[in-house]
């Protein structure tokens, strides 16, 4: 009897012990959340970064509810939506971030100011920007809804994780480019470019859980993970627009970046993945009025 006591004790105190960890760590989150929206507060253009970057992940949190009324898209009408989104961040990369990002380049006087300067600049910074990505994707492990599993130590690591990781790679480069888009354009410009990312987020939210419902995962979880992906993006655009708002020097450099990124998510997630099922035709159709839709917004309301 005494034996069995003896046993119990360190069992309860390792108990004890955890609690007490997660209790320290619920109180760090805590203090770590106040502090972060005493500082968004009162920097204006960083909470409009929030506030945009929260928008589009509302947008993601939406396009995932048809999934919940037994709603099952076809490989046509997934390859479409997966082009829209393409056009609708290609002309996003163009119009928000490259060219706001060489007149910046011009302003500022990068190295003289002149035009090839500038282009330089901007040119460079969008190399950086893809090359982040590429490494963070061979760094981090993760799966694709299509190509399957990659990066080291895939293998250990449950599947739901890996496409948790896969997502936030996604989603990431779009946070950045809001919050890069607010801090270094007018309220207009930075509203288009929100605007034009939560669109494609529609789709692209409802996109995800169909993938995350056809790779063997309950229906709940599938919309509960597609809405919780869009979190990256509020997190990705306070930091975008914290960064590059200390110093106007880091503007182009910061466009060119997001830009980048975006570019490199098209040319190496979205694009390959909408023309592996014979509907490139449907796709190159939504990209094309993707693109258009978002150059729209972008010029009508600059």
């Amino acid at each position: 009897m005494n034996e069995i006591r003896s046993e119990a004790i360190p069992v309860e105190r390792t108990r004890v012990r955890a609690w007490i960890g997660r209790a320290i760590a619920c109180a760090g989150v805590i203090v770590l959340l106040v502090q972060s929206w005493q500082f968004v507060s009162t920097h204006p253009v960083v909470l409009s970064a929030l506030i945009g970057g929260s928008a589009a992940a509302l947008a993601t949190a939406l396009g995932t509810l048809p999934v919940l009324l037994s709603q099952r898209l076809s490989d046509r009408v997934q390859d479409t939506l997966f082009g829209f989104g393409a056009g609708v961040m290609l002309a996003a990369s163009a119009f928000s971030l490259i060219i706001p990002g060489i007149a910046a380049a011009k302003e500022v006087g990068v190295f003289g100011g002149s035009a090839w300067a500038a282009g330089g600049v901007v040119g460079a910074s969008i190399l950086l920007g893809a090359l982040a990505l590429l490494m963070m994707e061979r760094v981090l492990p993760h799966e694709h809804f299509i190509k399957g599993r990659e990066g080291n130590a895939a293998r250990k690591l449950r599947r739901t994780w890996l496409f948790v990781i896969a997502i936030a790679l996604h989603n990431l480069p779009e946070g950045l480019a809001i919050g890069v888009g607010y801090a270094g354009n007018e309220g207009l410009r930075g509203n288009a470019l929100a605007m034009g990312i939560a669109i494609q987020d529609v789709p692209e939210g409802l996109v995800v859980a169909v993938a995350l419902l056809g790779a063997g995962y309950r229906r709940s979880f599938a919309v509960a993970l597609g809405a919780a992906s869009g979190l990256v993006e509020p997190i990705g655009a306070v930091l975008g627009a914290a960064v590059i708002g200390y110093s106007a020097a880091m503007l182009p450099w910061g466009l060119g970046f997001a830009a980048g990124a975006m570019l490199f998510v098209i040319s190496h997630e979205i694009i390959p993945e909408s023309h592996r099922k014979g509907h490139e035709a449907f796709a190159t159709g939504g990209l094309m009025v993707g693109f258009v839709l978002m150059m729209l917004l972008d010029t009508a309301l600059a």
